[in-house]
């Protein structure tokens, strides 16, 4: 396999060193976990393991990952805890802020001395002691190239770990680069199911979901800012709580596509004021947006946490515009 991100072969060098020589890992998945996030978790874990190297993955919540998440190799080993690891090492992987491990916060920020970040968001903060932070299809794309510095000798499962991640952060390959192509065929080669693979981590739906996406749909909003066209679909709390990740994040595919809307947004209720929004676009850099509101992400895609009513959180939205 060719180096997959040229010039920086040092920077992959340095931390594969780190995470070899240390005694133990925590490999560490932000909150309510995709399949990128669970896929490099996994991918890295089991590499680690291969070369005799005490690796666990951990998520910082009391419960378990979204059910579309169930065919990833490895997956039912991560630990859901709220109490931060206890390995020598910390390796963050596809957390673009601290938050993002969530009840591993406070210790992260505490003793970052211990701390390596792994991540593709353009908005990370660098937030540990040695940042790997490139720009990259999916952190399962970085995870790649880093086993190779590892020496790690993939098999099927890491392949189908490390595919997860890449066909879903690129939509099932709409958005990348030559790159993605060239990770997507090596994996291929291990035997994957890959039309399986898309079906379970994005495609299939109940009957039940697919009559709360139609009422989402129906439901869309569109207002102007400063001459920006943005797109509003709103999930409130009932639905969130019948709906599968799979059909929220179909939402969010459909808020990118929408034809003459400049920005597409999805509103997560989570809580009677607490809302996660999501933020896609072709044309706009939506992660200045979501930093200027506390959150970050790519240029096309990006988030963050509010407070308030639905209203409160539009209004914020459009003044941020």
């Amino acid at each position: 396999m060719p180096q997959l991100f040229p010039g920086l072969e040092e920077e992959f060098r340095e931390v594969a060193r780190l995470l070899v020589d240390a005694p133990s890992v925590a490999v560490v998945a932000h909150i309510k976990p995709d399949a990128d996030a669970v896929g490099s978790a996994c991918a890295l874990t089991a590499g680690l393991r291969q070369l005799g190297v005490q690796a666990r993955a951990y998520i910082g919540q009391d419960f378990p990952h979204p059910e579309n998440l169930a065919s990833v190799p490895l997956v039912d080993e991560i630990t859901y805890t709220c109490e931060p690891p206890a390995e020598a090492l910390i390796v963050t992987v596809d957390c673009a802020s601290p938050d993002r491990t969530g009840a591993f916060d406070e210790a992260i920020i505490e003793d970052p001395e211990r701390v390596v970040v792994i991540d593709h968001h353009a908005s990370n903060p660098r937030f540990g002691a040695t940042n790997l932070v490139v720009a990259s299809e999916s952190t399962t794309a970085m995870i790649r190239e880093l086993l190779t510095h590892m020496g790690v000798e993939l098999d099927r499962d890491i392949a189908y770990c490390l595919y997860a991640g890449l066909v879903t952060d690129t939509g099932n390959f709409r958005w990348g680069t030559p790159r993605m192509h060239q990770i997507a065929a090596e994996l291929m080669s291990f035997g994957l199911n890959t039309r399986q693979i898309a079906m379970d981590l994005m495609d299939a739906m109940t009957p039940a979901d697919m009559r709360d996406v139609g009422l989402v749909l129906a439901g869309m909003e569109a207002f102007e800012s400063a001459g920006t066209t943005v797109t509003v679909f709103t999930v409130d709390a009932q639905l969130i709580e019948s709906m599968s990740q799979t059909a929220v994040e179909c939402i969010i595919d459909y808020a990118r596509s929408v034809q003459g809307s400049d920005i597409g947004v999805v509103l997560k209720q989570h809580g009677p004021r607490y809302w996660n929004v999501s933020l896609r676009s072709a044309s706009a850099d939506v992660s200045r947006v979501a930093a200027r509101l506390g959150g970050g992400g790519h240029v096309p895609a990006a988030g963050y946490s509010a407070r308030g009513s639905r209203e409160e959180v539009v209004s914020d939205l459009l003044s941020a515009l």
